[in-house]
């Protein structure tokens, strides 16, 4: 299973894989991912690749998934970046804009980890 989707199970009390699922479903129903721009769009036009690929516990999930689980759950995750010098942070918002809480996580360029 990926480390971004054991690290969201973390905090949403969810089995990973049904996040990955849901996420997926997500992308796959053509849901905003950024407002105004199409998701089909960023996903190449053919997003059934994509999505049949993400389906699989073995594939690695990135910020497509960040930001979709932060549509889905409205909630603001931030990223703390450990790979580079210099530590930096990203922070994903839902396209809703309300938010019920932040999550964080670290990562170290090729692993995400929940920050508790």
């Amino acid at each position: 299973m990926s480390c971004l989707f054991n690290s969201l199970s973390y905090f949403f009390k969810e089995d990973s894989f049904i996040i990955r699922q849901k996420i997926c479903d997500y992308l796959e129903n053509n849901n905003p991912i950024i407002d105004g721009l199409d998701t089909n769009f960023i996903l190449n036009m053919d997003n059934s690749e994509y999505i049949k690929n993400m389906r699989q516990s073995f594939t690695w999930g990135g910020a497509i998934e960040i930001q979709a689980a932060c549509n889905i759950w409205k909630i603001k995750i931030g990223i703390k970046n450990i790979r580079d010098k210099e530590i930096t942070y990203i922070e994903f918002i839902p396209i809703c804009d309300k938010t019920e809480n932040i999550i964080y996580l670290e990562w170290s360029g090729g692993h995400f980890e929940p920050i508790k």
